[in-house]
């Protein structure tokens, strides 16, 4: 009888080392490796047990479940998405001289209007929403650290001034009684963004003091009406070198030159970027010419020979929420129309791929003529 009850014993254990080793995974991606399971616990005959049927779970049997390599891995894989998410630098409801310096690099870049409080409110969250938007990042209306560098790097460190809305005017280039030719030029520029509606007399009176003092006003330079370094330097940044014919007042007369071949021919709307103008051309006679500005980089404005699809005297983005007046629909969501942003901001701005016009009076006229089906070329 002891003798039997020791084969079966041994037995036992025999069964034992068999099944234990068999409980250990193997990690994901070994491809099944016999090297990868852990070893079987070791067995101790001396304390052996004599009855029941449960036994308990060696502690390196449960540590096997979980290997130590598939540990690292998981924790390497969580710290590399945490890296991935760029960190929050700034958001709504954040004040103090860091909600400041992002106002006035906004303010730069013409993103921001208001005055520098150092408040991180809505008009803030819709200033960097749009600088988001421009740069293809998502338009959270926070800055995180990408925000952030995209924005340093396209701006100025503020000064102490500039953080605290303390504005001091330069010396004055041009001023009231003044008169020759950089007063027309500066009178010809006003006039291509909307501030001066006058003929351009040379002559620097009241009516262009007040076209200077609202410009200035829209763009955080000092209001004196005089025309400083930084005045100049914004509106030439915003305008393009008036022709002979906007410094004399004289209506241009469009003519074929320059224009594509395939615009000589029907009703095309002949667009060029390489000049920044649009052509209105019947039977391959010029019948009026304005300026026009293009898509950003990241959404440029397309190239080819199209159509007018559809025509929309009043019409809003779906996308952007923008109101885009006088719209002629040739690519998609792509359209001539006019622009009261090119209007205020000129070439300093760019639109979202439609053609933008600032002349508002000859794009109605344009809308007019204009029929869907008639040509629209976009080329270089």
């Amino acid at each position: 009888m002891r003798n039997t009850s020791r084969t079966v014993w041994a037995g036992a254990l025999l069964a034992a080392a068999l099944v234990l080793p068999a409980c250990g995974t193997v990690p994901p991606g070994s491809g099944g490796a016999a090297a990868t399971e852990p070893a079987a616990a070791p067995i101790s005959t001396a304390a052996a047990p004599t009855t029941g049927s449960s036994a308990v779970e060696p502690a390196a049997t449960k540590a096997a479940t979980e290997p130590a390599a598939t540990k690292t891995t998981t924790k390497k894989a969580a710290a590399k998405k945490i890296a991935a998410k760029p960190a929050l630098v700034l958001a709504e409801g954040a004040k103090g001289e860091r909600v400041r310096e992002l106002q006035v690099r906004l303010r730069q870049l013409d993103w921001f209007t208001g005055s520098i409080t150092g408040s991180y409110g809505a008009s803030t969250v819709k200033a960097v929403q749009g600088f988001q938007g421009r740069r293809d990042l998502r338009r959270t209306g926070s800055v995180d650290t990408t925000t952030w560098a995209q924005l340093t790097k396209r701006t100025a460190t503020p000064t102490r001034d500039q953080k605290h809305d303390v504005l001091r005017p330069g010396k004055a280039l041009y001023a009231s009684g003044a008169s020759g030719d950089k007063v027309r030029e500066l009178q010809a520029r006003l006039k291509q963004i909307g501030w001066f509606s006058g003929s351009v007399t040379g002559t620097y009176g009241s009516a262009t003091a007040a076209a200077v003092q609202g410009f200035q006003g829209r763009r955080a330079i000092p209001v004196t009406g005089a025309v400083d370094a930084r005045t100049w330097s914004r509106l030439t940044a915003m305008t393009r070198t008036p022709t002979s014919d906007a410094l004399h007042n004289r209506t241009p007369k469009p003519s074929k030159a320059g224009l594509d071949s395939r615009c000589l021919t029907g009703r095309a709307i002949c667009i060029s970027k390489g000049t920044n103008s649009l052509t209105w051309v019947v039977d391959g006679k010029p019948q009026l010419k304005m300026d026009v500005r293009f898509g950003a980089v990241g959404t440029p404005t397309r190239e080819g020979t199209f159509s007018i699809q559809r025509k929309e005297r009043t019409w809003a983005s779906t996308i952007y929420h923008s109101k885009m007046p006088y719209s002629m629909f040739f690519s998609g969501g792509q359209a001539v129309h006019y622009s009261s942003d090119f209007a205020a901001r000129g070439y300093a701005g760019a639109s979202h791929g439609c053609v933008n016009v600032r002349n508002l009076a000859g794009l109605q006229s344009l809308f007019a003529q204009a029929r869907p089906g008639d040509k629209v070329v976009v080329y270089r």
